[in-house]
């Protein structure tokens, strides 16, 4: 079980994680070897992960998540397989646990009296400004 915070963990079942070859720079040994690693998480059929987390995971995922409701991550910043395999969980870890924060309801607000007259006072100062860029009139 991986822990994401005291009251939920993920089940190490439901990872899959894919060996794959990294790219950019590394000579001979990025050509051989397997290093990167490429995390599958179904989280959309996940029993771990509660409703209102799966839909937030869902939008804070974004294009990292597939029609299926699949997150995919993708580690190769490391030379070690193991590495990547730590660096990826700790990725997925972070993910959910932002998730799993509930959002601040918005309360609705309404300008106070005072700053209503602030902000048309400022609106007719400018107008006036204005104003006095036109051409002079020949009265």
């Amino acid at each position: 079980m991986i822990s994401v915070t005291p009251n939920l963990s993920l089940d190490e079942d439901e990872l899959v994680f894919k060996a794959a070859r990294a790219s950019g720079p590394g000579g001979q040994h990025v050509n051989k070897t397997s290093t990167a690693i490429e995390l599958r998480f179904d989280a959309r059929n996940s029993p771990s992960l509660p409703e209102d987390v799966k839909e937030r995971l869902i939008r804070l995922a974004g294009s990292r998540m597939t029609q299926d409701g699949v997150l995919v991550l993708f580690a190769q910043g490391y030379r070690s397989q193991e590495m990547n395999r730590q660096d990826v969980i700790a990725r997925l870890v972070e993910l959910v646990r932002r998730a799993t924060e509930k959002p601040k309801p918005r309360k609705a607000t309404k300008p106070t009296y005072a700053s209503k007259l602030r902000r048309l006072e400022g609106k007719s100062k400018r107008s006036g400004v204005k104003a006095g860029r036109g051409r002079p009139s020949m009265d």
